[in-house]
């Protein structure tokens, strides 16, 4: 069976019209199940602009009902995960609000570090937003409780599989990961900081001379300075 709002025999009056491409002009002839189409005339290939995408940012059966999902969808699905993600992370500690702050706290620096190191931003979300929901924290437990949630929420087989990895390598003293794994590395290194500083304001020397050595990145590590410094990300 079909999503009725893809099989044609649900149709209204409608269900095929006329799109001006975006880069000539020129109309182009869509159905309405087809989520992008490719111009005549001048050959860009563009998406569907009446087509509802909404439940496929989020159903895990969208590729097999829509096909080939265009780039556009696809960046939406996976900020759509990022956002549940969050909400499940929230829901796993429940009232443990300090392991909440924590999580959230390595998720926004990760954010941050993600682009200019060229790390992949779903992936890094994700993994700092998961890498302590075992029990206890341990690595290995997390990684299997975030592998638990990711299925749960339909992510693709590849992101689960990193994201769990780079959980999964969190404890070890030396990392073999890639820009992925360090970035969030760093992320979590940079949250530490942070705490340490909003508790010991007056560590801030000490608290410096350990920031020369511990990340990574480049981008971690001037990050660190200007928390030192007093800035707030």
């Amino acid at each position: 069976m079909r999503c009725p709002g893809q099989d044609s025999r649900f149709w209204k009056p409608g269900a095929i019209f006329e799109a001006k491409c975006p880069q000539c002009g020129r109309p182009v002839e869509f159905f309405k199940d087809e989520t992008s189409r490719k111009c005549a005339h001048c050959g860009h290939k563009f998406v569907n602009p009446q087509m509802d995408f909404g439940c496929a940012a989020y159903c895990k059966f969208a590729e097999q009902c829509l096909g080939d999902l265009p780039p556009e969808l696809l960046a939406q699905r996976e900020n759509l995960l990022k956002d549940r993600v969050a909400v499940e992370m929230k829901k796993h500690f429940g009232r443990d609000f300090k392991r909440i702050a924590h999580a959230g706290r390595v998720a926004r620096f990760a954010e941050k570090l993600a682009v200019p190191v060229g790390a992949d931003p779903a992936v890094v979300l994700i993994a700092a937003l998961l890498h302590e929901t075992g029990a206890s924290a341990e690595a290995a437990e997390a990684s299997e409780t975030a592998r638990a949630i990711l299925y749960r929420l339909g992510a693709r087989q590849d992101l689960v599989d990193e994201v769990c990895a780079i959980i999964a390598a969190m404890t070890e003293e030396n990392p073999q990961g890639g820009l992925n794994e360090q970035c969030v590395r760093d992320a979590h290194t940079l949250a530490d900081l942070e705490e340490a500083l909003a508790k010991h304001p007056e560590r801030v020397q000490e608290l410096r001379n350990t920031t020369k050595s511990p990340f990574a990145t480049e981008a971690a590590r001037s990050m660190a300075e200007r928390l030192i410094g007093g800035e707030r990300f």
